[in-house]
Parts: C-alpha cells; sequence; structure tokens
C-alpha cells in the first residue's frame, strides 16, 4: 500500500485525537480516561514557563479544562474516584493509564539500580533500604522529608552515613525500579510512596509476560500514531530494536499492522489496521514542546516538513525562535510557531515571539492564532494576550488580536 505524505499527516493527526470536535460541556474524567487510552502518555517536564507539559496536550484536544480533573487524576485516589493514571518512564517520564503499568515491569528489572547514577545506588544498598523503611514509616514524602527523617534517627553518632545528594538519586532509583511510585505532587515536588500503597492492589500484583507486554506497547504506539517507521513506533515508549523489530514483524504477519510506503519517507512504514485515512485536513491546536504529536523531531520533519528542536539549553543570543516553543496546527498542518510565556504579573499570556512557515498566508495563520492564544489565555486565568516584536507573524498577530 501507498501512501502520499499528505494522506500520512491526516493518519496521524487523526490517531492523536484532533480531528474530532472538543466536548461540548465541561471536560470529564470520562473525556480524560479515553484521551489517555488514545495518546498513551502526558509526558511530565519541569518548565513552568507558560503552563507545564503534562496539562497542555489536553487542552489542545479537548479546549479549557478545569485541571484539578487531570490532578485528581494522577495523583488522588479514594474509593469513589479510583486513581486513573501513574507515573513512569513510559516515554520519559510521564503519566500514564494506571491499568498499563505492569506493562513496565520488564524495564523496571532493567532500571534495578536506577536509569541514571547506578554506581551511587550500588554504593548505597544501606540507605536504600532506609529510604523504603523511611516511607513506609513516613507515607508519602519528598526526598528532603525523607533525608530530614533518617538524619534525626538516633545512629549513636553526629551527622548522616551518606552524602545528601545521594538520598534523591536512591529515591529515583527505587522509583525506576517499580518499588516506589509518585503518590502525589505539591506544586512540582514529588511525594513518593511504596507502589504496593499507590496502586490497586490487583494492578501491583499483575505479572505479566515481557514478550506479551512489548506485543502490546508496540501496538499502542502504533495506534496512538496511525502510521509510522519503525524508530516511530519504537521512540514512542523507548522501546530498544531488539525488542521491538521482531514484535513489529510478528505484528505484520499477524494482521494488526500493514506495510506501507509512504512518499517522501526513505525507511518502510506501518499503518495500524482498521485505521481510516482522513480526506480532509483537520484539526487546529497549539501544541507544547512536548506533546506527543510532535515529540519525536525526526517524524514531525518527514510528516509537515516542519523542523523543529527545543531551545531551552542554547545560549539566548544563539535562538532562532525562543525558549518554549509551540507549534501551531491548522487544519490539521504545522503553519507557525510562537515563543510563550505565562506573565502573571501582567495578568497575560506573552507572545515573546511570532513565526510563520515559509509560503504560509500570514493573515489567515494569525487570524486562527488568536483565537486559540485568547482561548489558552482563558484557560490560564489569564486577562490578556500581549505580543513582542520578534518574529515576522508578530505584526499581524497583534492586527488580529
Amino acid at each position: 500500500m501507498k501512501l502520499t505524505q499528505a494522506a500520512a499527516r491526516r493518519v496521524a493527526v487523526a490517531a492523536q485525537g484532533f480531528a474530532e470536535p472538543a466536548p461540548a460541556g465541561p471536560v470529564t474524567r470520562a473525556h480524560l480516561r479515553r484521551l489517555v487510552s488514545r495518546i498513551q502518555v502526558l509526558q511530565l517536564d519541569s518548565v513552568s514557563v507558560s503552563v507545564r507539559a503534562h496539562y497542555a496536550p489536553v487542552f489542545s484536544r479537548l479546549g479549557p479544562y478545569d485541571r484539578i480533573v487531570l490532578e485528581r487524576a494522577a495523583w488522588t485516589h479514594s474509593a469513589r474516584s479510583p486513581r486513573l493514571l501513574v507515573e513512569y518512564w513510559a516515554h520519559e517520564a510521564a503519566l500514564m493509564a494506571v491499568d498499563d503499568w505492569p506493562l513496565l515491569r520488564w524495564r523496571m528489572r532493567e532500571y534495578a539500580d536506577g536509569r541514571w547514577g547506578k554506581e551511587i545506588v550500588r554504593k548505597n544498598r544501606r540507605l536504600a533500604d532506609d529510604v523504603v523503611a523511611a516511607v513506609g514509616e513516613l507515607g508519602p514524602a519528598t526526598a528532603g522529608q525523607i533525608e530530614a527523617h533518617l538524619e534525626a534517627e538516633p545512629r549513636g553518632r553526629k551527622g548522616p552515613w551518606w552524602d545528601r545528594s545521594d538520598t534523591k538519586w536512591v529515591a529515583e532509583a527505587l522509583f525506576a525500579s517499580g518499588v516506589l511510585t509518585t503518590a502525589t505532587r505539591v506544586g512540582f515536588a514529588r511525594h513518593y510512596d511504596l507502589s504496593e500503597r499507590v496502586l490497586p492492589p490487583e494492578v501491583f500484583a499483575r505479572e505479566v509476560d515481557d514478550d506479551f507486554a512489548v506485543r502490546e506497547l508496540v501496538l499502542r504506539s502504533a495506534t496512538a500514531l496511525g502510521v509510522g517507521t519503525e524508530a516511530d513506533i519504537r521512540d514512542y515508549f523507548r522501546l530498544g530494536a531488539g525488542r521491538a523489530k521482531p514484535v513489529i514483524a510478528d505484528l505484520v504477519a499477524q494482521g494488526e499492522l500493514e506495510p506501507v510506503e509512504v512518499d517522501g519517507w526513505t525507511a518502510p512504514a506501518y499503518l495500524r489496521v482498521g485505521q481510516t485515512i482522513p480526506r480532509l485536513d483537520r484539526g487546529t491546536a497549539l501544541l507544547c514542546p512536548f506533546d506527543p504529536l510532535v515529540f519525536f523531531r525526526p517524524r514531525v520533519e518527514r510528516l509537515f516538513d516542519f523542523h523543529y528542536r527545543i531551545e531551552i539549553y542554547v545560549p539566548e543570543p544563539k535562538r532562532r525562535f525562543g525558549y518554549y516553543v509551540w507549534p501551531f496546527l491548522l487544519d490539521g498542518e504545522l503553519v507557525g510557531r510562537v515563543d510563550l510565556k505565562a506573565e502573571r504579573t501582567r495578568d497575560a499570556l506573552h507572545v515573546v515571539g511570532a513565526f510563520v512557515e515559509p509560503g504560509r498566508d500570514p493573515g489567515r495563520v494569525a487570524t486562527a492564532l488568536a483565537l486559540e492564544l485568547r482561548s489558552m489565555a482563558t484557560w490560564l486565568g489569564l486577562s490578556d494576550v500581549t505580543v513582542g516584536e520578534r518574529g515576522e507573524l508578530a505584526g499581524a498577530l497583534r492586527t488580529a488580536l
């Protein structure tokens, strides 16, 4: 089967939920559950210059919503409203469906000594045991609270017997290995608790065969992408080639994935069987840098002819577009980008820079972008949208606003 680049783009945008209208009423827990079952992950990131990354994909697809709906789904639990989401290294650090946590047990075993700083963990086995014991006593606690608790324990000598920074490394390693997870967040600080106390008992107890787990993750990736190369599919859950490649071949043989050629793509692609190919370009939204539609930059370039890199770590004079730039999706195509900053003291969503892609109509892009920015400002509780001087779209956008 062959697909044009435009057809592949429409498949990808629709698979991510952009082709459907936003809910007519308030966004509910049921809406959120359906969205997560579709896009799988809400990536976490500490940057809060406009809004934290995990909130943005929900807004981009469902429109303005009460962020408390997401917070309760991720970080609270009750008999009436059981936890819907849980944190783990799914793509990067991300929120995922709590029922899918067992699908990553194989990764937890690979991260038995953590994802990074493994030598620190290996030198501090006793500290790891003490951190687990401390969390067992304290309940949900930050690394600082755990450390303070351990320092306060009588040890027959003054001062801690470990380096202060080690506690955070060890707590993160225990998170990566599945012993601890995030019970809640206050601000953005992670409060660790024992996974067995946070997860539903049936989820914590569930053991999943590694081959089955990887098969499920590949299928989820392919479904969320609609169409993608092996590299695209592997990136979604950061799967190694050794695990994913044979699974993709088996899924093709079983009729779950269909090999396709996409015009202009050098690598073969795979279409999720049953995925419709839309005839019309649909989907208008602002996309945060960590939105699942754009977080794998090579795919963005192949699908949209849109070169995109995050410039947070680039020195300001060398930045091309800005610090925290949101691509703008208009009728299923990436037509521009804006560097956004929520300026609470000025009660405004500030557009530091606004840029239009070559060949696009600045007036059309600015008019549509102005509507999305107004919606986003209202969602963030800001009363105005202001525009700086950077970018060739700034003037047209200021006029449209």
